[in-house]
Formats: structure tokens, C-alpha cells, sequence
């Protein structure tokens, strides 16, 4: 039997695929193969590697002459990209999941509480990313967890320009919080319309921040 053990510059893709994520790297940021190769411990070839599939995610992209960017993507994609998020996370928890799995959304939710008791928007909106990263876990699908890895990329790119307003993020969690409620005593549908309503609400709101 075959068991795929990812290369060195996936390794490197998803590292930096997680940095989109949690917010450590911004729309436009310039990203150079000599920094990230130091810091990651691998060579150049490894990290354009790596550039060249997260460009294939249209997470970077390469400007002739000038280098490689962190993406600033185009309003277009917002439908697009809820589109997949109502497919998989709308249909894994409406699936349910283990007391495990479900767990881990409670944990995000309590994060996102410590979060904003503190005060602290960016580690708000890393903890959002968390809760919707958990309610596709609940699948255990690694299928599942890629694609939304790649999402979760892309929607903190989009959010940079809404936390302009500093109650973007509380203002999802108590929705959050009547979710986790809804899955932990096993309404399942109710869970997954009061997500399917937030995330119809959350694409208006993006189309309202980029102008679409």
C-alpha cells in the first residue's frame, strides 16, 4: 500500500497557506524567495515551488520584473468562493459529527470569547477562521480540510478591507456561539440554517465592503 507523504514545497505551501489564514500576511505584501527560504529552512527551488501553487489558488501572484504578492482579490470571487462554502460547511454540519469534532467548534467559539474580552480584533478574526475550519472538520475529510484550507486563505484576504470597522469580527460571534449551541444539542437543521443564513449574510455584507 502507498501512503502519500507531501513534498517539501506542499509542506511550504501549506505553511504559508495557514500565514493567509490567521492573517499574517496582507493583501499586497511582496514576498521574497531568499526570506521565506531562510526562515522555513528550505531551499529557493523549494519555495518557488510553492509560490507556483499558490498562484495555481490565486492566493499569490507574480508580477513580471517585480516579484511575487500576496493576492488582492477581485470582488468577483466573492460569490464564488461562498458558493463553496455553503456546499461544505452548510452539509457537514447539518452531518453532525463526533463529540471530538464537536468539541473543537465550542473551543473556537470559546477562543473567539477570550479573544474579545481582551480586545483583541486580529486574534478574533483567527478564531473565526477556526470555527468554520472545525464545522467542515466535523466531516473528517482531509479532502474537505484542503479545500477549506484554501478558502479560509481567501476569505481573510477578503476581510482585511471590512475590519476597517472594529466590530467586524464580534459581530459574528454571537452567531457563532447559536451555531455551536444548535450542534452541540443535536439540532442539526436548525444548525445548519442559522449557518446557512450567516454565511448569505456574510457574502452581502463582502459584496457591500469591495463594491460589487
Amino acid at each position: 500500500m502507498r501512503i502519500a507523504v507531501p513534498s517539501v514545497a506542499e509542506r511550504v505551501a501549506d505553511e504559508l497557506r495557514y500565514q493567509l489564514a490567521e492573517g499574517m500576511l496582507l493583501p499586497g505584501t511582496k514576498l521574497t524567495e531568499a526570506a521565506i527560504a531562510e526562515d522555513l529552512g528550505v531551499s529557493r527551488n523549494t519555495v518557488r515551488e510553492a509560490f507556483a501553487e499558490l498562484a495555481s489558488e490565486r492566493l499569490l501572484v507574480r508580477q513580471p520584473n517585480r516579484g511575487v504578492y500576496v493576492a488582492t482579490l477581485e470582488a468577483g470571487d466573492i460569490h464564488d468562493v461562498y458558493t463553496v462554502r455553503r456546499a461544505i460547511e452548510v452539509s457537514s454540519i447539518r452531518a453532525g459529527g463526533s463529540p471530538e469534532r464537536i468539541a473543537a467548534v465550542r473551543a473556537a467559539v470559546e477562543e473567539g470569547k477570550r479573544a474579545a474580552a481582551a480586545d483583541d480584533n486580529e486574534g478574533l478574526g483567527s478564531a473565526n477562521q477556526h470555527f468554520h475550519g472545525a464545522i467542515v472538520g466535523l466531516a473528517e475529510s482531509g479532502r474537505l480540510n484542503t479545500i477549506m484550507a484554501q478558502v479560509l486563505a481567501e476569505m481573510r484576504l477578503y476581510f482585511h478591507k471590512a475590519t476597517v470597522n472594529a466590530n467586524f469580527y464580534s459581530d459574528w460571534l454571537k452567531e457563532n456561539e447559536q451555531i455551536c449551541s444548535a450542534l452541540e444539542s443535536g439540532d442539526l437543521d436548525r444548525a445548519g440554517d442559522l449557518l446557512l443564513a450567516y454565511l448569505n449574510r456574510s457574502e452581502q455584507q463582502q459584496k457591500a465592503v469591495h463594491g460589487e
